[in-house]
């Protein structure tokens, strides 16, 4: 069967608001895969990921009840690459497996469409290379250093997170369409439409045609 969807890897940075970029492109018609739900999906209660998980970086990163503590697992990976490695070889190849399965789904499905793979990691991963085009959403550092320090608080944690990853301008760099999320949302959804006019024109350029 020949794929008919365009597939398209969205990333940013922390704080560049890559999931306001996701929602435009949701409404626009998009399907959008989320990394972030499908890693939260693979390290729930009873998943092998989690017992892992507790195996590795010790019993206290679980909660009484026995689902994931997010952020005290995420102080001890940001603050080691070598533990963030080993939790990326835990959780990563479950994600893929849950990724390719909707994947499979939707070309069985016949979708027609532009499918958007939204993740944090793809660029870092290399999973950028299985996409038909990549969109990178930034800001400059500053918005993005505001941004994250009002949503999270700590100075400390905002500064160690923005360290850990790769510079927005290297992603930018190997991007088809950026989108520059570091003024209002209005000229962000203009930015991202025309971004989005642009891959379905590609898209429908590419559909299979269907016999006369």
């Amino acid at each position: 069967m020949t794929r008919r969807f365009l597939l398209v890897g969205l990333t940013g940075g922390l704080a560049t608001g890559k999931s306001t970029v996701s929602d435009i492109l949701r409404g626009l018609g998009c399907v959008v895969l989320d990394a972030d739900v499908l890693a939260r999906e693979v390290v729930e209660p009873g998943q092998p990921a989690l017992t892992t998980i507790a195996q590795e970086f010790g019993p206290e990163v679980l909660r009484p009840d026995g689902t994931l503590d997010r952020k005290r697992l995420g102080a001890i990976v940001f603050a080691d690459p070598e533990r963030r490695r080993r939790l990326e070889a835990i959780t990563h190849p479950a994600i893929r497996d849950r990724y390719l399965a909707r994947l499979a789904e939707l070309e069985a499905q016949g979708f027609e469409g532009i499918v958007v793979w939204d993740a944090p990691v793809m660029i870092e991963s290399g999973g950028y290379k299985n996409m038909d085009r990549l969109v990178v959403v930034i800001t400059d550092a500053a918005t993005q250093r505001e941004r994250a320090l009002a949503r999270d608080g700590d100075r400390t944690d905002v500064e160690r997170k923005i360290a850990s990853q790769m510079p927005l301008a290297d992603k930018a760099a190997l991007a088809d369409h950026v989108i520059d999320n570091s003024g209002d949302s209005a000229a962000t959804e203009v930015r991202t439409r025309q971004a989005h006019a642009a891959l379905l024109a590609e898209q429908r350029a590419r559909a299979p045609k269907e016999p006369q």
